[in-house]
């Protein structure tokens, strides 16, 4: 009896248990797939397939930004100077060029003469800085010239002996040694005609003399008193009264 007892227990107790193993093979045995819609799984498959495609083919929606060393990203962290931007403001500024323009009294004009001089002589009055060519008829061809500095002025009557267009210039020795003693520069002892020459484009000889009328490569000058007792006048100047002065014509010089 009691074993009989014991063998209906037991089978009451496997048959309790069977649904409890029953229910545990449910649990862990292999469930149906999960079905998801295509609205929702759509843009999260694009994404893993950009992100998993085949070497030598990914696809990126951007540049990849290249990683930067410590040394590029210390060097962009320092103070980067002010840049101005303005052209005509970062343009150094050009110093004035000195004025080289010269009175207009001291341009060529014609002029009222009153005095008894005969046409063609050439009255040169040096406080006033002008040349007067006379034309005759109470007139008289007006110009401006520069003449000799202080210690170099000089006045009297000459006649011109010789004319020169582009004259070379042959400085005498006396003026040579002048100038390099007092000036510190170097002179020629000879240059060729031509516009860097100082005597310019043409030159009036005064009798014997070393003085001349001339032109000059610096016009600004006319109107002072900056030669060695020559007689400068602008080129187009000088050009003009060499066209209309003959060899032997008179010059007074006051």
């Amino acid at each position: 009896m009691k074993k009989l007892a014991l063998l209906l227990m037991s089978g009451a107790a496997l048959s309790l248990a069977a649904p409890s193993f029953a229910s545990a093979g449910e649990r862990y045995g292999q469930r149906p797939p999960v079905v998801l819609s295509p609205d929702l799984t759509a843009p999260w498959v694009m994404q893993l397939r950009s992100q998993a495609a085949p070497r030598g083919g990914v696809v990126y929606r951007s540049q990849p930004k290249a990683l930067r060393s410590p040394a590029a990203q210390t060097r962009s962290l320092r103070v980067q100077p002010h840049r101005v931007t303005n052209v005509a403001l970062a343009a150094p500024r050009a110093k004035p060029a000195p004025t080289r323009q010269i009175d207009d009294r001291f341009l060529p004009q014609t002029v009222s003469y009153e005095g008894n001089q005969s046409p063609g002589t050439i009255i040169i009055n040096t406080r006033e800085r002008h040349l007067y060519y006379v034309l005759g008829n109470g007139q008289a061809r007006r110009y401006g010239v520069g003449v000799g500095k202080e210690g170099h002025a000089w006045s009297g009557t000459e006649k011109i002996t010789r004319k020169a267009e582009w004259p070379d210039w042959r400085p005498p020795a006396e003026m040579i040694k002048r100038v390099r003693e007092k000036e510190g520069r170097i002179l020629p002892v000879h240059m060729k005609g031509g516009p860097e020459n100082p005597l310019g484009a043409r030159a009036l000889y005064l009798g014997s003399t070393l003085y001349r009328i001339h032109g000059t490569n610096q016009p600004w000058t006319i109107g002072k008193a900056v030669s060695s007792g020559c007689i400068r006048m602008r080129n187009e100047d000088v050009t003009d009264l060499y066209e209309r002065t003959k060899v032997g014509a008179k010059v007074i010089v006051l």
